[in-house]
């Protein structure tokens, strides 16, 4: 007993470590008037969803001032890298900036783990310079410290740390992200190894339904061609035309939705085909890292994203999306119940003689003469077949008293729980 109350004692304390060390970034910044407009941007993006996900990590934040200037001709996908290049993935208050080893120090952005930063681009490097001052420059060759540390804005130890900076990080190349108003759609798709499934958008109509979802907020599962190709894949050319459409449509959800995003959405999601009755949902699955897709028929990881345009955001898929609505399969009948009063297996000595019809088992007729006219010469019962019924005719009493006897034990077992 002692052994299980200290177990339970320490889980609790686990569960206790663990809630304190989550984090809200969006709420803390609620309570900073001046950062609302870095704090709405975050919102936007979903930069705080990355944000929130991890355990040890460092917001640079803008006043409104510098905000207004840095997304004042940016797209929304621009802002999000600039504000990815804001967060480092450290930990980082007053005294360790000024107590930096050789007074300089190379860290990790969320940028750099998007996989579009070249080389070391998506590092930043944090330098005291002179005057007390901590600077902080992309590490472009050549980059300057227009980023400078201003003040200490909110610390949970070791988890999160909020420091206000005067200017945004940015290096040449930074502010190209390719534009959902701007791209193909197909020719992205086909870009990134998605030929099929852009086939079928196209020729089904459906594309129109995604153009139409992308201003308002779209996230898009494509399938890649090897996910076509699959052995297990079903035929989907034998679908009907409207339900080719609704395969389409599962593979969309109305919503901006982004990996760091997904990891956060609990229970079921509404795709593109979903109906009020709750059908063609989703749910996601994450492993550290890695989020998949369920269907309920099968899971599918998302291997990749191809755009990230806020509010569209295009993720390939490793396998096809299947509805259980169209390939969950009708469950397996169950087997039909004997029929009350079978007769039992012949015995091995009789197995191979025709047998006759018997009313019950606990009264069998006797044995017909031999010169019965209904009878075949090989069914004519002789010595050593007359003593097997008969000793059948001794098993088939003793079965009847035993199922009595059963039955008997059984009705007194229920009228006495009629009591309990």
């Amino acid at each position: 007993m002692a052994a299980t109350d200290h177990l339970l004692f320490v889980l609790a304390v686990s569960l206790s470590v663990a809630a304190v060390s989550a984090h809200n970034i969006t709420g803390i910044l609620d309570g900073f008037p001046e950062y609302s407009l870095y704090n709405s941007y975050l919102s936007q993006t979903k930069v705080c969803d990355e944000i929130n996900s991890r355990s040890t990590v460092t917001s640079l934040v803008l006043t409104n001032g510098a905000m207004s200037s840095l997304v004042s001709n940016l797209s929304l996908a621009d802002i999000k890298n600039a504000l990815r290049l804001l967060t480092l993935l450290d930990y980082y208050d007053t005294k360790k900036l000024h107590s930096l080893h050789d007074g300089s120090e190379l860290t990790t952005t969320l940028y750099q783990t998007t996989g579009d930063a070249s080389g070391n681009m998506g590092h930043v490097n944090i330098t005291n310079l002179r005057g007390g001052k901590v600077g902080f420059a992309s590490a472009a060759p050549g980059s300057q410290f227009q980023a400078t540390y201003t003040k200490s804005v909110k610390q949970e130890p070791y988890n999160l740390s909020v420091l206000e900076v005067s200017d945004p990080i940015t290096f040449p190349g930074l502010f190209n992200s390719p534009s959902a108003a701007s791209t193909n759609l197909t020719a992205l798709l086909e870009k990134a190894g998605c030929k099929q499934f852009a086939h079928l958008i196209v020729s089904s109509g459906v594309i129109k339904m995604y153009q139409a979802a992308m201003d308002k907020g779209l996230t898009l599962f494509a399938p890649t061609d090897d996910a076509f190709h699959a052995k297990d894949l079903p035929d989907l050319s034998k679908l009907t035309s409207v339900d080719q459409v609704k395969v389409l449509q599962y593979h969309a959800l109305p919503q901006y939705a982004p990996k760091a995003s997904l990891k956060t959405i609990k229970g079921n999601i509404q795709t593109l085909a979903s109906t009020g009755a709750g059908k063609y949902d989703l749910s996601v699955i994450a492993r550290g890292d890695d989020v998949s897709i369920d269907t309920g028929v099968d899971e599918s990881r998302v291997a990749s994203t191809v755009l990230d345009d806020t509010p569209t955001v295009i993720h390939t898929m490793d396998s096809v999306l299947l509805p259980p609505e169209l390939f969950g399969g009708a469950p397996s009948p169950a087997p039909a119940p004997a029929p009350e009063g079978s007769a039992p297996a012949p015995s091995p000595k009789t197995a191979g003689k025709k047998k006759k019809k018997s009313k019950s088992p606990s009264h069998s007729p006797p044995a017909p003469p031999a010169d019965t006219p209904e009878m075949s010469p090989v069914d004519a019962p002789d010595a050593e077949g007359a003593a097997d019924k008969a000793d059948v005719k001794k098993k088939n009493g003793a079965t009847a008293v035993a199922t009595s006897f059963a039955a008997t034990v059984a009705s007194a077992a229920l009228f006495a729980a009629s009591f309990l």
